[in-house]
């Protein structure tokens, strides 16, 4: 079936989910991460964040209302997104969605949601595109085009040498094949050649091809666009293969998932990223000592992103409260989603990610960047981002 019948039936099996019923009490709050597949080393830690954010925010509710995470797996492709949407919208009658994981699966799950006016947060997305695909889309994951660059220019200053890049990415994956455009894009800006330009798929567990390639052409610097499991294997491929020069890894080097993967060899990777567990802010600091007291490890990006957005649903929920001096439990689905969609793009948050707001069309503005370069302990099995630069 192609996927534009696809989601002309999954918006016909969802036609009137949103009635005129009253929102349930507690207040039920979607998020669709991938639990399963090789995308759930992401999808854990979002879980993991969302759950630090119903804990923290129940403290007080929706004024006195408590929230409820109802979760669905969305696997790793499109149909697992578009089936948790339809679960969450059309079953379990959420005010809004914080997902999915991978921006491929937005492009495919976002409209659907969007044409029935069910707001979605997300938590990952960072492919150009996302915001626009409709007024209920929104994200507070920062754009790749932004925080991409950070990387290269971090390179370059800590080895000034480097003239002949490698650049490999995962072409079956919407978000790779989007940032390494981006980092394309910044290596050309800076004067730098592009040695070679490598292919291969996030199921790839054999990287022999593309790393001879790497060495044969002579790299100083090698930048990779993928996931967690693949990525971390191609590193740890190279680094046996003899490769000794810098490496960059793009956002899906964003997890502490990725260190048991290439173990040793994770060291002195450098990462931009849009969080550090170490920004000073009160919020962030209730939210890290509460990770380590529940997982017994800082939090990585992933999570404080999942966090954050379920945190930016709870204060609009409290907005919508405020302007129509109605408790959100007393007022029909549909209106609660149409004015907390509203409501998610006015005003500031100060969040684990910093100070934060959305755009009039749900992209975030963010201040503080980093870039970090993993250390591993002597053991090769325990790592952490330590910050190399911080960009304002």
């Amino acid at each position: 079936m192609k996927f534009a019948a696809v989601v002309t039936l999954v918006v016909t099996l969802f036609a009137g989910a949103a009635g005129a019923e009253n929102v349930s009490k507690p207040i039920p709050i979607g998020i669709a991460v991938a639990q399963t597949s090789n995308v759930a080393l992401f999808g854990q830690e979002q879980m993991n964040g969302a759950k630090v954010a119903e804990k923290y925010f129940n403290i007080s509710g929706i004024n006195g209302t408590p929230i409820k995470l109802i979760s669905q797996d969305t696997g790793g492709d499109e149909a697992g997104a578009i089936n948790a949407f339809q679960n969450l919208v059309s079953k379990e009658k959420v005010v809004g969605i914080v997902g999915p994981t991978l921006s491929q699966q937005a492009f495919a799950a976002d409209p659907v949601a969007n044409r029935l006016k069910v707001p979605v947060i997300a938590p990952s997305n960072t492919a150009k595109g996302i915001p626009q695909i409709g007024e209920f889309v929104g994200r507070v994951s920062a754009p790749v085009a932004k925080v991409a660059p950070f990387a290269v220019t971090q390179a370059l200053k800590l080895n000034p040498a480097i003239k002949r890049v490698a650049i490999l990415y995962a072409q079956n994956d919407a978000f790779c094949s989007s940032e390494t455009t981006i980092f394309q894009q910044a290596v050309k800006r800076q004067k730098l050649e592009i040695a070679t330009l490598q292919k291969f798929m996030t199921t790839d567990t054999d990287f022999t091809t593309q790393a001879t390639a790497v060495l044969r052409a002579k790299a100083d610097l090698v930048i990779i666009s993928g996931l967690a499991a693949d990525g971390g294997n191609l590193v740890k491929q190279l680094r046996q293969l003899g490769y000794k020069g810098t490496i960059i890894g793009g956002n899906g080097f964003n997890t502490t998932n990725v260190f048991p993967v290439c173990g040793k060899n994770c060291e002195g990777i450098l990462v931009a990223q849009a969080y550090s567990p170490l920004a000073q802010n009160p919020l962030n600091k209730a939210f890290v000592d509460e990770y380590r007291r529940t997982f017994i490890k800082d939090p990585p990006q992933f999570a404080a992103q999942s966090f954050t957005a379920i945190q930016l649903i709870v204060e609009g929920l409290r907005k919508v409260e405020i302007a129509t001096k109605k408790k959100i439990t007393q007022l029909d689905l549909a209106t609660v989603r149409v004015e907390l969609n509203k409501a998610l793009r006015k005003g500031s948050y100060m969040t684990p990610l910093g100070e934060i707001s959305l755009d009039a069309e749900g992209d975030i503005n963010q201040h503080s960047f980093y870039v970090s370069k993993i250390k591993m302990d002597i053991s090769g099995k325990v790592g952490v981002f330590a910050i190399v630069s911080v960009v304002k």
